[in-house]
C-alpha cells in the first residue's frame, strides 16, 4: 500500500510593507529635540513605523543677522518646511506654533498640538537678579518688541540690544558678559535640559503676557491626504494631540488674525482653560511702545473642546480691543 503525501500549500500572505514616516524641521538644537518628542510619541503610537527626522535649514535660520521684520516675518521659519510638505518629501512639519502665521495658506493645516508647556518669558542673568533690580544702562537682550516694552515698563532704564540667533548663542552673550539679561521662553529652556545650569527670574504673567501660542508645538501636515499611509499618520497625530492646547491655541491664533498681527506686532495673548469657562487676556502697544492698551474676556467653553468655539471666543476679544482703537495703533 503505497501513501501520498501532499505538501501544504501556504495561503499567508506577504507582510505589508513597514509605514515610513518623515518628519521636517529645521536644524537648531532646540527645533531638533521638539522633533524628537514627536518622534518618540509617534513610535509609541505605531511601533512599527519607520521614523526619520529630516532637517531642513529654512531662510529665518540662514539670516541670522538681520532682524526678521526686514526680510519677511516669521513666515521665513517655515517656508521651505511647507515646501517639502507639498512636494511629499516630509510627511509632517514641527514647530515652535508661535512661529507659525496666525493664518496658514489653504493646502496645510495644523493636524495636532501636543501638551503645552509652561507659556511664561524668564529673564536670564548671572546673578539671578530681578528686572527691577537691573542697574540703569544694563544691556538685555531681546529682538520682540512686545518683550521691549514690557521690560521698559518695568526698568525704564534698560538699554534694549537687538538679538537673534538660537538659545545656546542668546545665553553664551549673557555668560560671556556682552549681555547683562536675555529675555527667552521658559518652554525653550526646558526642551534643551538647560534649567538646571542658568540662572533665571520667572516673569509675573500679569506683566509678561507672552506670544501667541508660546510653549506650544505644533504638528503641520498637508490639508489633504488621503493614501492608507497618511490616514494611519493621521490617527496617531489624533492621539497625540491635547484637547486642552489645541483649544487655548486655536483661540490665540483666532485673536492674532482677527487683529491682523504680524510678526513684528508687539502683541501678547493668552487663553486658559479652567473648568467651564475659557479667560483670555492680551495686551497690544504701539509700534513706537508709547500706548498700550489692554484687554480681556472669560466666555463659557464647549465641554467638547471645540476649535470652532475658541475661535469664535478669539474673535470677540479682538473685536473688543478694535472697538478702542487697536486699529488706529497698529496704523500709527
Amino acid at each position: 500500500m503505497t501513501t501520498k503525501t501532499t505538501k501544504a500549500t501556504s495561503t499567508s500572505k506577504p507582510a505589508p510593507p513597514k509605514l515610513k514616516i518623515k518628519i521636517g524641521t529645521r536644524p537648531s538644537k532646540l527645533a531638533l529635540a521638539q522633533a524628537s518628542i514627536v518622534r518618540n510619541r509617534l513610535a509609541a503610537q505605531i511601533p512599527a513605523a519607520e521614523i526619520e527626522i529630516v532637517e531642513i535649514r529654512t531662510s529665518g535660520d540662514k539670516l541670522t543677522t538681520i532682524s526678521l521684520a526686514e526680510i519677511g516675518g516669521k513666515g521665513l521659519f517655515i517656508k521651505e518646511l511647507e515646501q517639502a510638505l507639498a512636494a511629499r518629501q516630509i510627511d509632517l512639519a514641527v514647530h515652535s506654533m508661535k512661529d507659525l502665521p496666525a493664518v496658514l495658506a489653504p493646502q496645510f493645516r495644523v493636524s495636532c498640538v501636543v501638551e503645552r508647556e509652561n507659556t511664561a518669558d524668564v529673564l536670564v542673568t548671572r546673578d539671578g537678579a530681578a528686572l527691577a533690580a537691573l542697574r540703569a544702562g544694563a544691556k538685555l537682550g531681546s529682538s520682540s518688541s512686545r518683550r521691549r516694552f514690557q521690560a521698559l515698563r518695568i526698568n525704564r532704564g534698560l538699554e534694549i540690544v537687538p538679538l537673534r540667533g538660537n538659545v545656546d548663542t542668546r545665553l553664551g552673550r549673557v555668560a560671556d558678559g556682552s549681555l547683562d539679561a536675555i529675555i527667552v521662553a521658559m518652554a525653550g529652556l526646558k526642551r534643551l535640559g538647560r534649567l538646571g545650569d542658568v540662572k533665571f527670574v520667572e516673569l509675573d504673567a500679569r506683566d509678561f503676557i507672552p506670544a501667541g501660542a508660546q510653549g506650544a508645538l505644533a504638528i503641520e501636515t498637508l490639508a489633504d491626504r488621503s493614501d492608507q499611509g497618511s490616514k494611519d499618520i493621521d490617527d496617531a497625530l489624533a492621539a497625540l494631540n491635547d484637547a486642552r492646547a489645541f483649544y487655548e491655541t486655536a483661540a490665540e491664533r483666532a485673536f492674532l488674525a482677527r487683529l491682523e498681527a504680524s510678526c513684528t506686532t508687539p502683541v501678547g495673548v493668552r487663553a486658559t482653560v479652567a473648568a467651564t469657562t475659557l479667560t483670555m487676556r492680551a495686551v497690544l502697544f504701539s509700534p513706537d511702545g508709547s500706548r498700550e492698551l489692554s484687554e480681556s474676556i472669560e466666555d463659557p467653553h464647549d465641554l467638547k473642546l471645540a476649535p470652532s468655539s475658541a475661535e469664535t471666543i478669539g474673535k470677540k476679544l479682538a473685536d473688543k480691543m478694535l472697538a478702542r482703537g487697536a486699529a488706529a495703533m497698529l496704523r500709527s
